[in-house]
């Protein structure tokens, strides 16, 4: 059975697990989508995965479903960080969408020294990618981070994590990853630079880490947005999930 209407819930999910509705998704489910007392649902919470749920009480301010059966186990992502600077809101915005659709499992805005932002609403930047979990059918939604400083970031970085540098310098430079690196099963992170590009002295640093290696992303200098997909691209199709 294929259920259109897909929800993310904070509560366990389990055969005849009851599940209380907020108001919110409670407006959702039964003022906007029109749904009442028997209708089914795919709930998911990003541990338990997914589960064909039945609505057994519909109102205007709450409801309650029934987990019936379990229809798609967990689905872990690849160990894949996304690191980019925040720029325009709807970009920032579509960027965390597409992460999260592409398999990045966790998602962490970074300050660069030419990061147009200062600030950001993480809340609302997680609710974009609990939509986009919603919406590509999959059972894990990525962490998205506070705002951190690339450079407090990089001096504390985990031991044993790959780093992709999309360098906007080296376009046209070549797409290739070191063969030594494919198949290689270490966590990764990509990271995607500001629109005003990375400084030198960034660069600098960047080139000299041991776990950092400089990619570039074609033979034009692209959209932070548009990087930021090309890039999770071409690392999905070389080490991640879609192999």
């Amino acid at each position: 059975m294929t259920m259109k209407i897909r929800l993310y819930v904070e509560h366990p999910l389990g055969q005849e697990q009851t599940v209380p509705l907020d108001r919110d998704q409670a407006h959702y489910l039964f003022g906007v989508m029109r749904q009442s007392v028997g209708a089914q649902v795919a709930l998911f919470n990003g541990r338990d995965g997914e589960w064909r749920a039945e609505v057994v009480e519909a109102g205007k301010r709450g409801g309650v479903l029934a987990c019936r059966e379990q229809t798609k186990p967990l689905q872990m992502p690849p160990d894949l960080w996304l690191l980019f600077a925040p720029i325009k809101k709807a970009r920032t915005d579509f960027i965390v969408e597409k992460a999260a659709e592409m398999g990045a499992a966790r998602i962490i805005p970074v300050q660069t020294e030419f990061t147009n932002s200062e600030r950001i609403r993480q809340d609302r930047l997680q609710a974009h990618a609990v939509e986009a979990a919603e919406q590509c059918g999959g059972t894990y939604v990525p962490e998205v981070s506070e705002l951190h400083r690339l450079d407090r970031l990089l001096a504390d970085w985990p031991e044993g994590r790959q780093l992709l540098f999309c360098d906007e310098a080296a376009a046209g430079a070549g797409l290739a990853l070191d063969p030594a690196l494919r198949g290689a099963q270490a966590p990764w992170a990509i990271l995607i630079g500001p629109e005003g590009g990375f400084s030198e002295a960034e660069r600098a640093k960047l080139k000299a880490l041991p776990f950092a290696h400089t990619i570039s992303l074609g033979p034009r200098i692209l959209r932070a947005d548009t990087a930021a997909v090309a890039a999770m691209t071409l690392w999905q199709q070389a080490l991640g999930d879609w192999q």
